[in-house]
């Protein structure tokens, strides 16, 4: 039998050509498919391994956090309490401290209270005593009590000497327009005219005088200049007299020592 060598020949060139084409275009896109499905499936292995670590590492995160916030919360309430208590003092305290204040706010306004009215009740005193006093005066003096007052301060104002004229001097001097004669009462004019005239005789240049009325002299006359002063008034002898009633009269109100007993 006779080979056909062309035919073989052609057969396997076929053949081979044939398994370049089915590797070329079968297998390998085959192989590369499998490859590459192998690869994806070890990479959404890892990526799961990769979540299930990270998840695992959450909820041990978690379970740490809600311990910690445990205790915290724990450590919250008891500073909360210890909180409440310390301010609740606290508020126990300024109540405390307020109430005092309101308690001393109140004697210190009964006190200025009684010590208004006391003032008041001295005032009173002194003007209905003066009343008295002018009347019982002005029914015995052959001159009215305002001007009887007027000479009895210029006779004090010609008696100065020593420092307390000089001082005077100086200070009319020194304050010519602030020099200011205040009476209990209104003088008439000649009254004016007679201090005008014993005042430049007795510090000679003096400036002219203002004249004011101040009841709250209770009967008196007062001179002042720049800061000094000179003055006779019935309420100086009435405040003397008030002091002297007030002292009694506390020695009165306190309770007398008690004796002590010796027991034999």
């Amino acid at each position: 039998m006779l080979i056909d060598w062309f035919t073989v020949g052609a057969q396997a060139l076929n053949f081979l050509i044939l398994v370049w084409l089915l590797k070329r275009f079968l297998y390998k896109p085959i192989l590369d498919a499998v490859d590459a499905r192998e690869e994806r499936i070890a990479a959404q292995l890892a990526d799961a391994d990769a979540k299930k670590a990270e998840a695992q590492k959450q909820r041990d995160t978690f379970d740490q956090k809600n311990e910690a916030f445990d205790r915290q919360r724990a450590a919250l309430m008891s500073q909360a309490a210890s909180d409440a208590k310390a301010e609740g003092q606290r508020l126990l305290d300024e109540a405390g401290k307020a109430a005092d204040a309101l308690s001393a706010r109140r004697r210190e306004a009964l006190q200025g209270d009684a010590q208004n009215l006391d003032e008041a009740i001295g005032r009173r005193i002194q003007q209905e005593v003066f009343a008295i006093a002018r009347k019982a005066l002005a029914d015995l003096a052959t001159d009215s009590l305002e001007a009887r007052m007027v000479w009895v301060f210029i006779t004090r104002l010609r008696a100065m000497d020593g420092k307390a004229k000089e001082d005077l001097a100086e200070a009319l001097k020194a304050a010519p327009g602030s020099v200011l004669v205040r009476s209990a009462f209104d003088l008439p004019a000649a009254q004016h005219a007679t201090l005008q005239t014993a005042l430049r005789e007795t510090f000679p240049g003096v400036a002219p005088v203002r004249f004011e009325t101040a009841p709250e002299l209770v009967g008196g006359i007062e001179l002042t200049a720049n800061g000094q002063k000179i003055a006779w008034s019935i309420s100086d002898y009435l405040v003397s007299l008030k002091e002297g009633v007030d002292a009694l009269l506390k020695q009165k109100v306190e309770p007398a020592p008690k004796l002590e007993t010796k027991s034999q």
